[in-house]
Parts: C-alpha cells; sequence; structure tokens
C-alpha cells in the first residue's frame, strides 16, 4: 500500500500532466527513493493508483537501469560497458571490482554495502573507462583509483 506522503507526491507531479501514466517513471522513483526498490506488491499498488496494468507499469520499469525491483546496496555501482568505455579497459575495471568486492553482476556484497550492475552508457566517453555510485560519476579509472573510491563509500 502505498503511503500517504507517497501519494500526495505523487498526486503533485500529476498537476499539468496529460495523464496519470504520462508521470509513471517520475512515480517509480517517488517510491524507490523512500523504500529502495520496487517490490511486486509495491508496483501493483502504484499501477492501480496511476490507472495502468501491473504489466504496463512492470514494462517500464523493468527497461531502466535505475529502477530496482529487488533490493541492492546502500550504494549501487553502474560499471559502463559501452563502446568506448569497452575499447578503453571495461573488462579489467569490471574484473577488478568483482575482485575487490566479492560479487559479480546483479549481486550484493554480503554487508549489504554494494550492487554491482552493468550499464549501456553513462555519458562520460571523453573519461573512459567510467563508473557511477549512485548519482556521483567516475572517470579516468585505474586499479588504484578504484581502489581510493570503493573506501570512500565504505
Amino acid at each position: 500500500m502505498l503511503s500517504e506522503d507517497e501519494r500526495m507526491e505523487i498526486l503533485k507531479e500529476l498537476e499539468g500532466a496529460e495523464d496519470a501514466p504520462s508521470i509513471a517513471m517520475e512515480a517509480l522513483r517517488i517510491v524507490q527513493g523512500r523504500r529502495g526498490y520496487i517490490s511486486d506488491e509495491t508496483l501493483c499498488d502504484i499501477a492501480a493508483f496511476l490507472n495502468m496494468t501491473p504489466h504496463e507499469l512492470d514494462s517500464l520499469a523493468t527497461f531502466y537501469s535505475f529502477i530496482f525491483r529487488k533490493p541492492v546496496g546502500r550504494h549501487v555501482i553502474y560499471v559502463c560497458d559501452g563502446v568506448t568505455c569497452w575499447v578503453m579497459g571495461h573488462e579489467s575495471i569490471f574484473e577488478h571490482l568483482k575482485q575487490r568486492l566479492g560479487i559479480n553482476w546483479g549481486e550484493t556484497t554480503e554487508d549489504g554495502s554494494f550492487t554491482l550492475l552493468p550499464v549501456s552508457c553513462i555519458g562520460a566517453c571523453d573519461h573512459a573507462p567510467a563508473i557511477m555510485i549512485d548519482s556521483t560519476l567516475y572517470g579516468d579509472l585505474s586499479k588504484e583509483k578504484i581502489d581510493e573510491i570503493l573506501k570512500e563509500h565504505r
């Protein structure tokens, strides 16, 4: 069930919107911001509130890399696997993160600190290879720089 605060924030987004489904991404972002991820039950609640089917909303939610359909760590590490990052050493960056954190794509560290996810492009081609942790972009990466960045987020 959506909280009163979530409902009010979604209703505020509806002001001036063409229709309820047009703010579906914003509704998902609002609820995820409060809960950390979008559970199946929550997805159904949001869909009903927006007069959408759960399937319609799930199709949208699963299309975007930044909507989580299962719990994630306190910090989400997005590893860019776009062409430029791939050419500039994406694989060695991923392998180093995998070794340091002891996890693979889509997994979360045992202590709940980090979740590791691939992302198609984060728009930092001029600083490839790049990662984003939560909403902070890091580019021109090396193994040493990654170790420093991880220390900052522990």
